[in-house]
């Protein structure tokens, strides 16, 4: 709506807390049982035993107290304040009532030196830090960020990930723009350690073949579904190998493809007429963020191969590790 002349002053209109006099011309504004204090006393309206009061003639304000001038000199006991009455302030709208301040009645707008919304401590050095709290869907309870204490001197800034949510991932730091106090860091998806997965059997059931192409040496196969293409598998065993009157070799397989190259010997062998522990550990990149199944196999090269030899335990395992831990 326009105006001609002025455009209205808006304000917070307030009624005191009533005051009993006694002998002094001085006493506490108090709003709510907090001490209030107004603009000025042209801002208030003064009841004294049923008679306004003229400001700066008949009292005067001084933050949040007010000093009655009569000419009588002292009030008393006798003496009635019927009300006091404040206007607001020159443009104060004073303080919206709960739940008055909706999502559509805020703009807050950031700039290259503030920030849109900013969360005040309490004001001292050692309290209370600014907080946001997020609550829960009944509003009966809910998780709190804090700002860091005062003596940590941070001005930091955090910028969220670019990229899309990944999971099994945590927020890392991947770059940093300017330094110290004020250093403002890139947050991204990054590993949340360096071992992501763990699968692992064992067996102690003796297995023997007496082919010449690889077979499964009786150690339970694994199968894993890799979370990033760029991650590597860590392959470990230990397996107790025996050559019946001649060698025996022990490989690893992902799938169809022998980890060992396809020697002859496989990654390892033993010659008879000792059995022996043959253990190793093999870092294989699949390239794949699909299922894929680790297989330890053996074959004879001459003579019979067993494995787990008189029941003695083999283990095997393998491990996700992210590229970000890999130099």
């Amino acid at each position: 709506m326009s105006y001609i002349g002025k455009t209205p002053t808006v304000g917070n209109f307030v009624k005191l807390d009533a005051i009993t006099t006694s002998s002094t011309n001085t006493y506490n504004l108090l709003n709510g049982g907090v001490a209030f204090t107004p603009e000025s006393a042209n801002h208030m309206i003064v009841s004294l035993n049923g008679v306004i009061q003229a400001p700066s003639t008949a009292f005067s304000v001084s933050g949040s107290t007010i000093t009655f001038l009569p000419s009588s000199g002292t009030l008393s006991s006798s003496d009635v304040i019927d009300f006091i009455l404040v206007l607001g302030n020159v443009l104060d709208i004073g303080t919206p009532s709960d739940s008055t301040v909706t999502n559509a009645k805020t703009n807050f707008i950031s700039t290259s030196s503030n920030a849109g919304l900013s969360i005040k401590g309490d004001g001292t050095t050692s309290g209370t830090g600014g907080q946001l709290q997020l609550n829960c869907s009944n509003n009966s309870h809910g998780i709190k960020l804090e700002s860091p204490a005062h003596s940590a001197g941070q001005s930091y800034t955090l910028k969220f990930p670019t990229g899309n949510v990944t999971a099994g991932t945590a927020l890392t730091v991947d770059s940093i723009t300017g330094s110290g106090t004020t250093a403002v860091g890139q947050l991204a998806f990054g590993s949340a350690g360096g071992i992501l997965q763990v699968k692992g059997t064992s067996t102690s059931s003796e297995s023997t073949t007496d082919s010449t192409s690889y077979v499964a040496n009786g150690v339970s196969s694994l199968s894993i579904t890799p979370s990033s293409a760029s991650n590597k598998i860590l392959v470990m065993y230990s397996v107790n190998l025996y050559a019946n009157s001649g060698v025996s070799a022990l490989t690893v397989f992902r799938d169809s493809t022998d980890l060992s190259s396809g020697g002859t010997y496989g990654a390892q062998y033993v010659y008879n007429p000792y059995p022996n522990c043959v253990s190793a550990c093999l870092l294989d990149n699949p390239s794949t963020t699909s299922s894929i199944t680790y297989q330890l196999k053996h074959k004879k090269v001459s003579g019979n191969v067993y494995s787990q030899i008189n029941n003695n335990l083999s283990t095997f395992t393998i491990m996700e590790i992210a590229s970000s831990v890999l130099t």
